[in-house]
C-alpha cells in the first residue's frame, strides 16, 4: 500500500490533522516521510493511532502515551509496558474514585441538613459540626465523624455523632 497524505489517514481515522501534526510535535508518531514538502504517513501509522486512542480511553496522559510508546527499549514487550503503566494510573482511578464516594456521601448528608443558618452546620474554620444548635443535623455529624475519625469529640459530640 502507498503513502498515503495526512488528510487521508486523519479521514480515516477518524481524527484531525491538527491532531496528527501535534502528536508528531511531542513525539508521539514519528515524523513521517515527506515529498515536495507534504508528509506522507506509512499505513503502520493506524496501529500506533490505535495504540494511542486505546492509552487515552484507558485515562493515560499526554505523558504516559509517549512513555508507552518512546520510553521503554525495543525489546521490552507490550505487555511489561501496559502492565507497569496501569499499575500507576489504577493508583490514581481508585483514589478518584474514594475521593468521589466521600464527596456523594458528603453531599447527600448536606441534602438532610435542616440547619436554618451556616453557623449551625459548623463551629470554627476546623471543627466538627456544632454541637451547641439544636437545629444541627445529626447526619452531617456522622458524615464529618465517619470521614474524620481522628477529631477530638467529648461525649456528647460522640453520642450524637453515632445517633
Amino acid at each position: 500500500m502507498e503513502a498515503l497524505a495526512i488528510g487521508e489517514v486523519a479521514r480515516q481515522a477518524g481524527i484531525r490533522t491538527s491532531t496528527l501534526r501535534y502528536y508528531e510535535s511531542v513525539g508521539l508518531l514519528p515524523p513521517p516521510d515527506r515529498v515536495h514538502g507534504h508528509r506522507r504517513y506509512d499505513p503502520s501509522v493506524f496501529s500506533l493511532l490505535a495504540i494511542l486512542r486505546l492509552a487515552q480511553h484507558a485515562g493515560f496522559t499526554l505523558a504516559e502515551m509517549h512513555l508507552l510508546v518512546q520510553g521503554f527499549s525495543p525489546e521490552t514487550p507490550a505487555s511489561e509496558r501496559w502492565q507497569q503503566l496501569a499499575r500507576k494510573k489504577l493508583q490514581e482511578v481508585e483514589a478518584l474514585i474514594t475521593h468521589a464516594q466521600q464527596t456523594k456521601y458528603i453531599l447527600e448528608g448536606l441534602l438532610q441538613c435542616q440547619c436554618l443558618r451556616l453557623e449551625e452546620c459548623v463551629q470554627g474554620e476546623s471543627a466538627p459540626f456544632e454541637t451547641s444548635y439544636p437545629h444541627a443535623s445529626r447526619v452531617l455529624w456522622m458524615v464529618w465523624y465517619n470521614f474524620f475519625p481522628d477529631t477530638q469529640l467529648d461525649e456528647h459530640e460522640r453520642e450524637q455523632a453515632r445517633s
